[in-house]
């Protein structure tokens, strides 16, 4: 969390901040570029940049479809997620997973600045990279539970200013700057909001000991599941990947995962639809088209259990460009509940 009065500061932190504070707000151009990443088998697009000065502001609870990721650069404010408050001071990294009913409240007395930043994870349709580290990183970045860290002695400030001054004054080659920045942005953040073994390469296991099966085996089921989303997938073939009995590999499944293969498989194609509902480079793609680039072949199935995962419909959805804003009592309400 966030620093104490006497607690030391890496050099050049506070100069950081200063720019930040003076360019941050360039960063708001780079909406008008197609930026994105690739890494270990996904594909990573921006959605969003923004910007907010140090003065009193508040937005009200939403949720995305993408991950939203604010740097604080000054000052404090609260960030509310899931029925807890937070309080977040400079420095200091908070997400929003999709699906995560959330809203940000700037302090009056000491308000803080921001900038801002969304991504969308599909599936890259290759295999090149899983079970490597960068794969590692990624499942848990987007399966895990933190949403704050403290990063000011990190690079996330630092390629987030050279984002924001490249943006300001573009250079020979900027748009693979802007690329290779991005790449590094993913990767800082999933460092800084993941569990600390995923930051560390993992060596592979003595030889001696064979892995048994049990949370590698289905982590290689549920790598199977998000390769293959897009088409009809069957349990027989789901089992064959770890060399189980189907009853075993259903068994296993839902004992480390928490759920069903099918439960599992359904959440993976409507996180996708829904990302690609709001990809800017799909708005004129039919939500058919999507629905069957997602392994829907029904339109009307596809519609009831994305109006049953989602809470809106694939239509609204696009209309909101991905917000959905939400009545401040009935989130009180449901999260009592």
């Amino acid at each position: 969390m966030s620093t104490g009065g006497g607690e030391a500061r890496a050099p050049g932190t506070d100069q950081t901040a200063d720019g930040l504070r003076r360019s941050g707000a360039a960063l708001r151009l780079l909406r008008a570029e197609r930026v994105g990443a690739r890494l270990a088998g996904r594909r990573i697009e921006f959605v969003d940049w923004g910007f907010y000065a140090p003065e009193p502001w508040r937005n009200f609870p939403h949720v995305h479809s993408c991950y939203e990721l604010c740097y604080t650069y000054a000052g404090h404010g609260t960030f509310r997620v899931g029925g807890t408050e937070r309080p977040i001071g400079p420095g200091e990294l908070f997400l929003a997973r999709p699906g995560d009913v959330h809203d940000i409240v700037a302090d009056e007395s000491d308000p803080m600045g921001i900038v801002y930043w969304s991504w969308a994870v599909l599936q890259d349709g290759a295999t090149k990279g899983a079970g490597t580290d960068a794969a590692d990183l990624m499942d848990a970045f987007t399966t895990g539970e933190h949403r704050i860290a403290h990063v000011a002695d990190g690079p996330v400030p630092q390629i987030l200013l050279q984002l924001a001054r490249e943006a300001a004054e573009p250079g020979p080659g900027s748009a693979e700057m802007i690329g290779s920045l991005a790449s590094a942005l993913v990767v800082a953040c999933a460092r800084a909001l993941s569990e600390p073994p995923s930051r560390t390469p993992s060596r592979t296991p003595s030889r001696q000991a064979p892995a048994t099966p049990g949370g590698p085996t289905v982590t290689t089921m549920i790598r199977y599941l998000h390769d293959n989303y897009h088409r009809p997938v069957r349990m027989p073939e789901v089992a064959a990947q770890v060399h189980l009995s189907e009853r075993h590999a259903a068994r296993l499944f839902r004992k480390f995962a928490g759920c069903t293969v099918h439960a599992y498989l359904a959440r993976c194609r409507l996180e996708a639809a829904a990302q690609l509902l709001c990809d800017p480079g799909h708005r004129d793609t039919p939500i058919a088209a999507i629905a069957r680039s997602c392994g829907y072949l029904d339109r009307r199935h596809f519609s009831e259990s994305f109006q049953r995962h989602w809470g809106v419909s694939p239509a609204d959805l696009r209309a909101h460009g991905g917000t959905t804003h939400l009545a401040v009592s009935s989130v009180t309400s449901s999260s009592c509940k």
